[in-house]
């Protein structure tokens, strides 16, 4: 039985927009998608993280309910994510629930008790509960009574194979539209290229469905990528200097190096803890509720950690070792400053990186169409990582987007932060002009580039005339050693001493030919063969090169991982105002309000078991401190408070601001 949302609730959603969640205006896309949701249509949904995707089905699912529609269901593939949004919404005062393996029997029960009488506007579940037959069951009752009111797939990229975060179980999500055609889907998504796109189109038979593209940009994050050297020390200087004290997440290849890295973070006097998929469940999960909870804390963590993270605060992302595709990239990086603030996105990558990764994809069991598809998209992360031109500007082209087009996205009002009032668009926004966004480190520092055509030739020369003087292949660290004369025990005893190209390269460092190899071997000149004692190989790739019909240019490698993009001074100011920007502009007594607030909102943060954010985020915190309100009616219109907020907290909120120092 399908259920269209009659005419007269056309005005709802910004009615609900304003009474439940306390907002004026939607955002950007936001309005359109609503109302598109919730007249019963399909939508497709690409939004940056910290766009406001959750508002885009959690809206239609109390315009539908209102309207008789009944119950919106939401596929999310974390448990974590389940637990803060239910809590979001019930400090919103909606009625909504999640079915997962943290509840005991009785506790299952009870929800899908109240689910059949009618009694949650939104139901969360992940996609494996999602397809049993007893869950199926029930999606069969409410529909037969006409109460199955929508279908809202979170993360929907998890269903691509192509994707950075493949899930099999997504696939199974063909069931909702096979079965019941008449219920309208969301898809939603941060981060989708074209191909995993049309993927996500094909796997949820999602033709008919309206896409909704937004901005991939995010102006408030500078991307830094530096040459590995010493990847800890880079990163204990990079914190030390950009971010003292601030929230952060380190992301790591392997298991072992997350333990490894998030003790000697902790030894240099860092909040810093591990999370990866070898660790006890109950540990992950502590972390996790730390790093979400506490200020200043530090997660170290392979990409099982990330997905759904919330947390607005998150000033950097860093990179020790390169992930596997752009998508990935952008997703994790997007976990930083999702209050609009000022973040970095850093990451060191080095020669051993690019190895690594291409030998994962040559070793992969998967067919050659999927092994070509991952080294397009690994391709693409190498030439953002040896870009000497803007990073943004590759970053959104590889998207499908003109930096300019971003640029009048973000004049649009576009991002959190901005909506909210945290700052002035006028002086944050980037003065964007072709190939220059002003904000990230190739823009910032733009780098030496060197000629390295004639390095690069006489690198494959060596290669070539190595194996065919000894039949057979020799690491990286020996072919620099020939290159450049020098004469190891290793280089006399097969003789490479007497090879013509033997110190023809005396006039280049170490760091320059590992820079060049990096490149040839991401270009396809040159490949390092695991099986063979990590031997260095060339590919058809080289002949354009060794011929001299294909230039190879290089940035100049740096003395030190790359210039700071601040003086200590300009730090420290930054810092500050990164720490007090939703209070900057408050006067002393205001700001005094606000610290009490805060002090108030993480004591009830703590007895509900919620994120300090959930309960108020900032900026509503120092709008409420701006008014020094005095009685329930100055609270009302304040942004982030609806009507069970005020209801809730407007009393305990006067008292603090009236008792503030």
């Amino acid at each position: 039985m399908s259920c269209l949302a009659p005419p007269s609730t056309a005005s709802a959603p910004l009615a609900i927009l304003r009474e439940v969640f306390g907002y004026e205006h939607f955002r950007g896309q936001q309005a359109a998608i609503v109302d598109h949701v919730t007249a019963g249509g399909d939508a497709l949904v690409l939004m940056p993280t910290g766009g406001g995707k959750s508002l885009c089905y959690q809206i239609p699912a109390l315009a539908r309910q209102r309207a008789g529609c009944g119950v919106t269901l939401v596929i999310s593939p974390l448990i974590a994510l389940m637990h803060d949004q239910v809590g979001a919404l019930h400090e919103a005062g909606v009625a909504a629930a999640f079915l997962n393996s943290t509840l005991d029997w009785e506790q299952a029960e009870d929800v899908e008790r109240r689910l059949l009488a009618g009694q949650l506007t939104l139901l969360y579940a992940a996609p494996e509960r999602v397809a049993t037959p007893r869950f199926l069951g029930l999606l069969d009752t409410l529909h037969a009574h006409g109460q199955l009111g929508l279908f809202a797939i979170d993360e929907a990229h998890c269903v691509s194979q192509w994707g950075h975060d493949f899930r099999p179980e997504y696939r199974q999500l063909t069931v909702l539209h096979e079965r019941w055609p008449d219920v309208p889907r969301i898809a939603l998504t941060a981060t989708a290229d074209a191909v995993t796109r049309a993927d996500i189109v094909e796997r949820l038979q999602l033709q008919a469905a309206r896409p909704f593209v937004s901005s991939f940009d995010r102006p408030n994050i500078a991307y830094t990528i530096v040459d590995k050297k010493d990847p800890t020390r880079q990163l204990l200087q990079f914190i030390e200097d950009e971010h003292p004290g601030e929230a952060g997440i380190v992301y790591c290849q392997s298991r072992k190096r997350v333990d490894e890295l998030a003790a000697t973070l902790c030894t240099h006097g860092l909040d810093a803890l591990p999370y990866h998929a070898g660790l006890p469940a109950d540990e992950r999960r502590q972390n996790q509720d730390r790093f979400l909870r506490e200020d200043g804390v530090v997660m170290v963590a392979t990409i099982a950690f990330g997905m759904g993270i919330d947390k607005p605060d998150v000033r950097f992302v860093a990179h020790v070792d390169l992930p596997k595709n752009i998508e990935g990239y952008y997703q994790e990086t997007g976990r930083a400053g999702r209050d609009g603030l000022p973040a970095d996105a850093w990451m060191a990558y080095g020669l051993q990186d690019v190895v690594n990764q291409r030998r994962m994809i040559d070793d992969s069991p998967a067919g050659d169409e999927f092994k070509q598809v991952m080294r397009g998209k690994l391709d693409a992360l190498l030439a953002l990582a040896e870009a000497t031109d803007c990073r943004r500007e590759r970053l959104l082209a590889y998207f499908g987007e003109r930096m300019a087009d971003a640029s009048d996205s973000i004049a649009d009002g576009a991002y959190l932060a901005r909506a909210e009032g945290l700052f002035d668009p006028k002086s944050t926004r980037p003065r964007y002009r072709p190939g220059f966004c002003g904000h990230c480190d190739n823009c910032l520092h733009p780098p030496a580039v060197w000629d390295a055509t004639d390095c690069a030739r006489k690198l494959l020369s060596t290669v070539y005339r190595v194996h065919e003087m000894s039949g057979i292949g020799f690491g990286a660290g020996h072919l620099m050693d020939i290159l450049r004369g020098k004469s190891s025990d290793k280089v006399r005893q097969f003789g490479h001493d007497q090879i013509s190209t033997f110190g023809l390269g005396a006039e280049f460092s170490e760091a320059d030919l590992r820079g060049v190899l990096r490149q040839l071997i991401a270009v396809g000149a040159l490949r390092v063969d695991a099986e063979r004692f990590n031997t260095v190989q060339l590919l058809p790739g080289a002949r354009p090169i060794l011929r001299g019909e294909q230039p190879v240019r290089l940035r100049a490698v740096a003395a030190k991982s790359g210039p700071s993009r601040r003086t200590k001074s300009a730090r420290r100011s930054q810092k500050r105002s990164k720490q007090d920007a939703a209070a900057a502009e408050l006067d002393a007594a205001a700001q005094a309000r606000f610290a009490a607030l805060k002090a108030w909102r993480g004591e009830v943060a703590r007895e509900h078991k919620l994120p300090a954010y959930v309960i108020f985020h900032d900026a509503t915190l120092a709008a409420i401190a701006a008014r020094a309100p005095g009685s329930m009616a100055d609270l009302e219109g304040v942004s982030g408070i609806g009507a069970t907020k005020l209801e809730r907290y407007g009393e305990q909120v006067l008292r603090v601001c009236q008792s503030a120092p």
